[in-house]
């Protein structure tokens, strides 16, 4: 964890923000996958790591504006837990490593929220986004699932100071990077025909814990890219193949990398492979000139969507006005999600929070299609760390469904597109900082270009 300054200052902002009431943080238990003691990786929630940087199960916490108190609530170990899990800090020496001096048993926390309560204080909490959430919100201060409805006031300053990242933010984000990076490379170089696409998420993941850290999220590494989150990993890799990887490291600190990558099964690419990948690197290199302060992210993906267009329709796979096919959303069939989203302690950070907090800082969000999946659309600003990963996809589902809906006739060539119904999906994915003046990569540069990914492959 950072030191215990960080966390006094991120809360003592947090007040001032807020100015009064209660501020209840609900932090993770544990969870079992078939058996109580048998669980899952434990990762505890964000929100909670930012303010109070333990990751304990069983802890939640109080910041209590009106009566200016700071409460860590949660239990002892008892013996049993010393046997099986050894020797651990007091809750007491837990709390003061985080700048909380008052500790008290997990049990009372229903009594001082219903005191709060019954003298009108205003309590505040963040969307639940698991179902202990939900319950204990019902035990706590018997809110019903239905009107279990999130502070948005809450919301809105924790989102105001998690998405401007500071200098140790990123540093440890950088980490993260860097070891996505070395998983994305090392995949690259060891990819043969007649593997299975597990053998290469194997060894990702391997990578990722041997420097301490985790995954930021379940690997995508698969000959089927058209699919955007393929998360199966059966197939045998065949020649002729493309291979995309989205895939992240997670730091023992729980800040995120996520970076794609998509390379040929063989030594080098086919002629039609290299085409559609060159236009997809002019969709990347222009987003990336285009990242600066005072720029929306809407802009710089449409910037990236016309890229696309003009080389598609170079290809014959599109046809018509550039700017009407980019407002019509006839570019979706080709690109339809968006072109990045925040980044931190979450890959896709503060996504519990609401992406219209997060990437649209309320502002409502387009219902088309393609469009609708941009999860960052707001104005950028120095201190943002996100993702830039424009991609090109052919899925025969949406091809066939378009085209017995006669959709966007004047924009897109059926017939060659039938041609291309094998071909799969193309995305490359980086993660930036916006700076004052611009931009910068974060992380280990990983081989984008044809002639850089076939120099590895080789």
């Amino acid at each position: 964890m950072f030191n215990k300054e960080t966390y006094i200052q991120r809360r003592a902002q947090l007040k001032k923000t807020l100015g009064s009431g209660l501020l209840l943080f609900l932090g993770n238990d544990e969870t079992g996958m078939n058996y109580a003691d048998n669980t899952y990786r434990y990762r505890q929630d964000s929100t909670f790591l930012y303010y109070f940087g333990l990751s304990f199960a069983g802890l939640s916490a109080v910041i209590d504006i009106d009566e200016d108190k700071e409460i860590i609530f949660g239990d002892e170990l008892t013996i049993d837990s010393i046997v099986w899990m050894g020797v651990q800090p007091t809750l007491k020496e837990k709390s003061e490593r985080v700048g909380v001096m008052h500790t008290l048993p997990a049990a009372t926390l229903t009594d001082y929220l219903q005191k709060a309560a019954a003298k009108g204080q205003a309590i505040h909490y963040l969307p639940p986004y698991r179902p202990e959430h939900q319950i204990k919100l019902l035990e706590w201060l018997n809110i019903p699932f239905a009107k279990q409805e999130a502070s948005v006031p809450f919301i809105r300053a924790v989102v105001n100071q998690r998405n401007y990242k500071t200098a140790e933010e990123i540093v440890e984000i950088e980490k993260a990077c860097d070891i996505t990076a070395e998983m994305h490379i090392a995949a690259i170089k060891m990819l043969r025909p007649g593997m299975k696409e597990y053998e290469i998420a194997g060894a990702m993941e391997a990578i990722a814990l041997s420097k301490g850290g985790a995954l930021s999220f379940p690997t995508i590494a698969t000959v089927n890219g058209q699919t955007l989150h393929n998360h199966y990993h059966g197939n045998t890799v065949k020649s002729g193949d493309l291979f995309l990887i989205d895939a992240g490291a997670e730091t023992e600190m729980g800040y995120a990398g996520d970076m794609s990558s998509t390379f040929p099964a063989d030594k080098t690419f086919t002629t039609r492979q290299r085409e559609v990948i060159e236009i997809q690197n002019a969709m990347h290199h222009a987003s990336v000139k285009a990242l600066r302060p005072g720029i929306t992210y809407m802009e710089v993906y449409e910037q990236s969507a016309r890229v696309m267009i003009e080389g598609l329709k170079g290809l014959g796979l599109m046809k018509g006005n550039v700017e009407d096919a980019l407002r019509e959303g006839a570019y979706a069939m080709f690109y339809p999600h968006g072109l990045g989203h925040m980044m931190g302690l979450d890959v896709h950070d503060m996504e519990n929070l609401g992406e219209t907090w997060v990437g649209y800082d309320g502002q409502p969000r387009s219902t088309q299609f393609g469009r609708k999946s941009l999860r960052l659309g707001r104005t950028l600003e120095a201190g943002f760390v996100l993702t830039v990963e424009p991609g090109i996809y052919f899925i025969p589902e949406l091809m066939d469904k378009w085209k017995a809906e006669k959709k966007f006739m004047d924009f897109l060539n059926y017939d060659l597109m039938e041609t291309y119904k094998d071909f799969g999906g193309i995305r490359n994915e980086e993660d930036y900082l916006i700076t004052a003046d611009g931009s910068r990569r974060l992380g280990s540069y990983v081989p984008i270009t044809p002639d850089e990914v076939e120099a590895v492959r080789k």
